[in-house]
């Protein structure tokens, strides 16, 4: 952020007209869940695929569910990282062609061989007759009831089983999402047991903390939704740790370990609840709103994702193709938001950089809010220390530093910005 100590606070952009609100049409004669799958259509462009929701993004979602605009767009199926580009604020990640392949090759070698090398490192050698049923449907519905059923058909075989690319399906907000895990095993106890297959190393047994922990937590939403198989299976119980299967060191020999994801089941299952229900979201958007990239100008898709509230934290650039253009927003909002979780929850009722910076300086504020009070006493103990720097140079004959240095965020007087003219003479 730009803004310092004597700086005053921003003004907010103004929220471009919108008419009224879109209700979706109550009543029997026209039922709840058609009627907002007609809604979520209109919303997206009637000429667009729906964009599938898998778990990576789930987790993303149940991380921030107080995000409606996140909520809202990956229910009605929009791809985000086209609106983002049509927005001009493309996403900055993403998994690269090479990542791709070697992902997908990685995980045909651990599948080889009806799966012999992934039973093996659940402990099972050489188990007889594997079951590893078709699981081959029309449309992803189709395909999450025959997951379903050869579930029960394997818990009550009592033997191993296999489901390569099973689909389940999992209500988030009001609407059901349909996801992919690389692999459910079926011990002979009726444990069943979710599979996530990654191409990063784990090198003398111990892989990258942050991946294994988004691992993890794409795992909870795939043990999550098997909880509502299991729920009407008997004999059937998830397991609650995952087989995590990645290249051992610096080969491409498969490697197993088992992480307990209890934590992040009881966390996404919290933060699932928390979501508001899409038919909410979807009726308190404007009549006439749309996603729809290949129909909509730039001006109109930022008129129509500003009509929807977020909730942007800088946690959202590692998991959201949007955030770019919500960090923008809320910088130019001057949310404290944009700081982070952390700095917000310690500024209390101070929601904009200016209130902060005016209730340090002692313009605003009621001095009997702690958060006042902690602010206006870090500005005089740096003003103490300025004043004590600029003795101690005046004694020693130095020079004063330009204007602004020791600001962050702020240039020096005369300092050249590397961008345009500036940038090109550094080149």
């Amino acid at each position: 952020m730009s803004d310092s100590l004597g700086s005053g606070p921003r003004s907010t952009p103004q929220t471009p007209h919108v008419p009224q609100a879109a209700q979706i049409p109550p009543g029997p004669e026209v039922p709840r869940r058609a009627a907002l799958r007609r809604r979520l259509a209109e919303l997206r462009g009637p000429a667009a695929a729906p964009h599938p929701l898998d778990a990576r993004a789930l987790a993303a979602l149940a991380a921030n569910p107080g995000c409606r605009r996140r909520a809202l767009l990956d229910g009605a199926g929009v791809d985000k990282t086209a609106l983002a580009s049509a927005l001009g604020a493309p996403s900055g990640f993403g998994q690269s062609q090479f990542a791709f392949m070697r992902g997908h090759a990685f995980e045909a070698k651990v599948k080889a061989d009806g799966g012999a090398e992934l039973l093996r490192l659940l402990g099972a050698d050489a188990p007889d007759g594997v079951f590893a049923p078709d699981l081959a449907a029309a449309g992803p519905e189709g395909r999450a009831a025959r997951t379903a059923l050869a579930l029960r058909e394997a818990t009550a075989a009592g033997g191993w089983a296999l489901l390569d690319h099973p689909m389940l399906a999992l209500e988030v907000a009001g609407s059901p999402a349909y996801l992919e895990p690389d692999a459910v095993v079926v011990r002979p106890g009726g444990r069943w047991t979710v599979v996530e297959i990654k191409s990063f190393p784990m090198i003398d047994g111990s892989a990258d903390a942050a991946k294994v922990g988004a691992a993890a937590r794409q795992a909870a939403v795939y043990a999550l939704a098997l909880e509502r198989v299991a729920a009407v299976t008997d004999g059937a119980e998830v397991d609650h740790t995952v087989l995590l299967v990645c290249p051992k060191d610096f080969s491409n020999q498969p490697t197993g370990s088992l992480v307990d994801v209890r934590r992040q089941l009881a966390v996404t299952r919290r933060q699932l609840a928390r979501l508001t229900r899409l038919e909410d979201i979807a009726a308190a958007v404007p009549e006439g709103v749309t996603f729809d990239v290949a129909a909509c100008s730039a001006e109109q898709l930022t008129a129509a994702v500003d009509a929807v509230p977020h909730a942007y934290a800088p946690e959202c650039l590692a998991a959201c193709e949007l955030a770019f253009h919500c960090r923008g927003r809320a910088r130019a909002a001057g949310a404290v938001e944009a700081l982070g979780r952390s700095v917000r929850g310690e500024l209390g009722g101070l929601t904009t950089v200016g209130a902060v910076l005016s209730a340090a300086r002692g313009e605003a504020g009621d001095p009997a809010d702690p958060a006042v009070a902690a602010l206006r006493r870090a500005a005089a103990l740096r003003a103490e220390a300025v004043a004590q720097a600029a003795e101690e140079r005046a004694a020693a004959g130095r020079p004063d530093p330009p204007a602004g240095a020791g600001v962050p965020g702020q240039a020096p007087a005369g300092a050249v910005a590397r961008t345009g003219a500036g940038a090109a003479a550094c080149r």
